[in-house]
């Protein structure tokens, strides 16, 4: 087997969890924390709840909240500046995937300086920030405990990936009771990533056997826990095993990385704007059909894990099984739309597919594609 390295923080998960901030704050010896958090999330009182228990632990704050789904460079920029100007010797993200990456992005900021672009790629951070403790309030991006942040490039209308164990928080605080406040449609597109990371990680080309643990276990969860999390989202044993889903998946995808729904999936978010969780949803089925001969026996072992009976069917039946099983459950998670319903146009499919070809995620992923194969794949899903 290849030489592979595995990178986590220290977690701790369960209810009550949210309550250690203050506590962990102290312990990282921070005096005055920025918390970066969003308006939904501030809403929703998420925000304030790991304030006060800041606060209680003789941890003076203050927000920044300035932050959008699909976490610009500007915003980042605003963010770090703030942060300086603020004296901030702690950073506290609470909030969901754009949170976490922004605050990943402020961190890199304070302590390197230039412009958030300049870190875009693999192990190009030289310094670590200052300590970051992640607060999650969605259960499927795992910014919380993953080597990655995605930041968008406003001016090229691309989204670029820093991938450095320097962006691995230093705690995250993972308490499902914080995924209480999602809506259902937050529900089910978050949950849609996390089977996504579960999935590529899985068949992923740079694959180990303790990432494949984390992946296929992250399968059965997500597959048997989001429907009922979105129908009814105050089922706290969903939601528990939703996170820990997450969790697990996010353990994968951090040490094995991902593949083409990913990368074209960012495409799609530096251009447009669009959902990450819905884009992921939508692409899935006709990416794995793509790779699906590069590694039929791993998906086929996926398709197993989320209970469909794909070792009966021939091998040549199994591709399709599994594509139809996959599109039953996206639209059972109440996701019916198409590219086209999200505003992509043919007549940017070149460029889309350009950007998705330079991405990151694309290396690991189990069959090589061309731009041309990206295209296409693109017009199957509009």
């Amino acid at each position: 087997m290849p030489l592979r390295k595995f990178v986590a923080p220290e977690f701790l998960f369960g209810a009550g969890a949210i309550e250690l901030a203050g506590q962990y704050a102290s312990n990282l010896g921070g005096s005055r924390a920025l918390i970066v958090s969003d308006e939904g999330v501030i809403e929703a009182g998420w925000t304030d709840s790991v304030k006060k228990v800041l606060v209680d632990a003789g941890v003076t704050c203050t927000v920044f909240s300035d932050v959008t789904p699909n976490p610009k460079d500007h915003e980042v920029m605003k963010g770090a500046e703030y942060c300086l100007s603020e004296r901030c010797d702690i950073i506290v993200a609470v909030g969901g995937g754009s949170p976490m990456d922004c605050a990943k992005g402020i961190a890199i900021i304070t302590a390197n300086g230039g412009l958030i672009a300049d870190y875009s790629g693999v192990d190009m951070v030289p310094l670590p920030g200052p300590p970051l403790i992640c607060v999650p309030t969605t259960a499927g991006t795992a910014a919380d405990i993953s080597q990655f942040a995605i930041i968008g490039d406003t001016e090229r209308r691309i989204k670029f990936a820093i991938i450095s164990k320097s962006v691995v928080p230093d705690v995250s605080l993972i308490d499902p009771t914080a995924t209480s406040t999602m809506d259902s449609k937050l529900t089910a597109e978050t949950g849609m990533d996390a089977l996504v990371h579960a999935f590529e990680s899985y068949v992923s080309n740079a694959s180990s056997p303790v990432t494949d643990l984390n992946a296929l276990e992250a399968v059965k969860l997500i597959s048997r826990n989001l429907r009922r999390a979105v129908e009814n989202p105050h089922d706290m044993a969903s939601r528990e095993k939703m996170m820990l889903g997450s969790l697990l998946a996010g353990l994968a995808f951090s040490n094995a990385s991902l593949g083409l729904v990913h990368a074209m999936a960012h495409s799609l978010g530096g251009f447009y704007g669009s959902p990450h969780g819905e884009c992921n949803a939508l692409l899935l089925e006709n990416v794995v059909n793509f790779n699906f001969d590069s590694e039929s026996e791993k998906y086929t072992q996926l398709g197993e894990a989320m209970g469909l009976a794909l070792l009966k069917l021939k091998k040549e039946e199994r591709k399709e099984a599994l594509a139809e099983g996959l599109s039953i459950f996206r639209k059972n998670s109440g996701i019916y739309s198409r590219l086209n319903d999200l505003g992509v146009k043919p007549e940017d499919i070149p460029s889309l597919a350009d950007y998705a070809a330079q991405d990151p995620c694309a290396v690991t992923n189990p069959r090589a594609a061309s731009q041309k194969d990206i295209e296409k794949l693109y017009e199957e899903s509009l």
